[in-house]
């Protein structure tokens, strides 16, 4: 039996090109300063690609800077899917990026809810469930744009949500 691929679903910003920064929009509110569209570059990025004003997010009005999570998914699109050319270099890269960070963000989303489910004592027939949905989310082969656009998210996300829904009986006492 194969076994499932970990990924790291823990945020490197470091190797990453400040996706989160750029393809997001976002309307001000109390969670952000002020609007701006998708794709386009946050004026707080500064030309090295960090948040000028990382420190003080909060206070200036970025508290959904500091909630939202890739789950690890913007270092691997920028990394793994395109072997580390960015926006920056080529600015044709932005929806691209910006797309594959959609749809590997909520893949590891569902990685993240299958993680938890490892830990609940599961049956044989669950626990190879779990295993079939965890390859399908983390194929042994890298992401590429193309795997990535053609992946059925709907149809994956469905069969996750009725694997974890029948798991309701170790929580039902």
């Amino acid at each position: 039996m194969n076994t499932p691929r970990h990924p790291d679903l823990t945020p490197d910003c470091a190797s990453c090109a400040a996706l989160c920064c750029v393809v997001f929009a976002f309307d001000q509110s109390e969670s952000f300063g002020i609007d701006k569209a998708a794709g386009e570059v946050c004026p707080n990025l500064d030309s090295c690609g960090r948040c000028a004003i990382f420190d003080d997010r909060s206070r200036l009005g970025f508290s959904g800077c500091i909630t939202y999570d890739c789950h690890g998914a913007g270092q691997r699109v920028t990394q793994e899917v395109f072997h580390g050319h960015t926006w920056r270099e080529d600015p044709g890269l932005t929806e691209r990026m910006g797309e594959a960070l959609s749809i590997l963000r909520q893949i590891h989303e569902k990685l993240l809810l299958l993680a938890a489910a490892e830990k609940l004592p599961l049956g044989i027939g669950e626990r190879q469930a779990l295993i079939e949905l965890q390859m399908q989310l983390a194929p042994q082969s890298e992401w590429t744009e193309s795997r990535l656009k053609a992946f059925p998210l709907i149809e994956i996300s469905r069969k996750v949500s009725d694997f974890l829904t029948g798991l309701r009986r170790h929580f039902e006492r």
